[in-house]
């Protein structure tokens, strides 16, 4: 009878054995699972970070885009006052100039 105890006892180790190999692989899968659920979350995370870099990459061109058309605004009326303050320097000129034939005339007349 020792024989069939020893089997007996075997049988239940084995039994044992599978329920704590089944136990593992549930465990297994369920942190497995876990794993691929946070995954997921991280790589649309990634993929909405990847979008809003884009889009902040397109704002900034825009912005870029915007600043040169500004500087060359800046330019063209940086131009424009240059020529304007020679009008108004020219015009200051003949002021003068006429204010003094104004006063040769008038001398002249007298």
């Amino acid at each position: 009878g020792r024989g069939n105890m020893a089997a007996g006892g075997a049988a239940d180790a084995q039994a044992r054995f599978g329920h704590s190999v089944k136990g593992l692989l549930t465990e297994k899968v369920t942190s497995c699972g876990t794993d691929v659920i946070a995954l997921t979350k991280q790589v649309l995370k990634g993929s909405r970070s990847a979008e809003l870099l884009g889009q902040a990459a397109r704002n900034m061109v825009m912005q870029e885009d915007a600043i040169l058309h500004s500087e060359d605004s800046l330019r063209k009326m940086a131009i424009i006052t240059t020529h304007l303050q020679y009008q108004q320097e020219a015009i200051q000129k003949n002021v003068e100039r006429s204010s003094n034939l104004q006063d040769q005339l008038s001398h002249l007349l007298k």
